[in-house]
């Protein structure tokens, strides 16, 4: 149980669309020394700091996004990876049939923390719903969030 509360807490917290930008002089040296170890080919690095205690960086490992999450020593906390519908394990794809019949994917990534079960979050529409799914690979599903889509309104002026 510990394992999926943390395992939903860095997921919450990945996916946060408003974390502080931040220069990469901002970011510790334990962060980036930790991120270039793991990641070594990572390009385009955008850091962001999501709250007092996590790093985000978002980038690109050939043509593949991705984010990771780190806290201020450098410690990994998770990984997603963006990831093509086809590369979503059969089990997965069952259950999106079967439950979720008539939904389109919008994105689809595979999540990794240090200690847990991979598992893969789909972001689902279908009219005017728009839904975040966690699935763990055997299909199951973990969490179910209706998520409200932000317009973003352009004003222009003459």
């Amino acid at each position: 149980m510990r394992k999926f509360v943390l395992l939903c807490v860095v997921t919450l917290v990945a996916t946060i669309a408003h974390g502080q930008k931040l220069k990469n002089s901002d970011v510790p040296a334990s962060v980036k020394g930790s991120f270039a170890k793991l990641f070594p080919g990572a390009s385009d690095v955008k850091w962001s700091k999501e709250s007092a205690t996590e790093f985000e960086a978002e980038f690109k490992v050939g043509k593949t996004e991705k984010s990771s999450t780190f806290d201020p020593s450098g410690k990994w906390l998770g990984t997603e990876t963006e990831i093509k519908q086809s590369e979503l394990p059969a089990a997965v794809q069952a259950t999106l049939s079967k439950e979720f019949a008539g939904y389109k994917i919008e994105e689809a990534e595979k999540a990794e923390t240090p200690g847990a079960a991979i598992f893969y979050e789909v972001q689902l529409e279908k009219g005017d719903s728009n839904l975040e799914v966690q699935f763990s690979a055997e299909g199951k599903v973990i969490k179910k969030e209706e998520k409200k889509e932000e317009k973003k309104e352009e004003k222009k002026e003459n």
